[in-house]
């Protein structure tokens, strides 16, 4: 799994973990921690989690050999 397909997964989780607070608890953690809903930089990280989460949508339709490969050292 390449660095860039790790971030993706690790941004989509954060906002998994982020949904679930909202949905059982009521608690937005990136709203708390970043100042609201609406301040800048949550929204600039809701959109990274985003995009994110839709990079992670290609990895459905890799073969799972592509993705765990590890490349060679020449």
């Amino acid at each position: 799994m390449s660095g860039l397909q790790r971030t993706a997964l690790t941004l989509a989780i954060i906002g998994a973990i982020n949904w679930g607070l909202i949905g059982f608890f009521r608690f937005d953690l990136v709203a708390a921690i970043f100042g609201g809903q609406a301040a800048v930089i949550s929204r600039v990280i809701y959109a990274i989690v985003g995009l994110a989460g839709l990079y992670c949508i290609s990895l459905l339709f890799k073969p799972s050999e592509e993705i765990e490969r590890v490349p060679e050292i020449e």
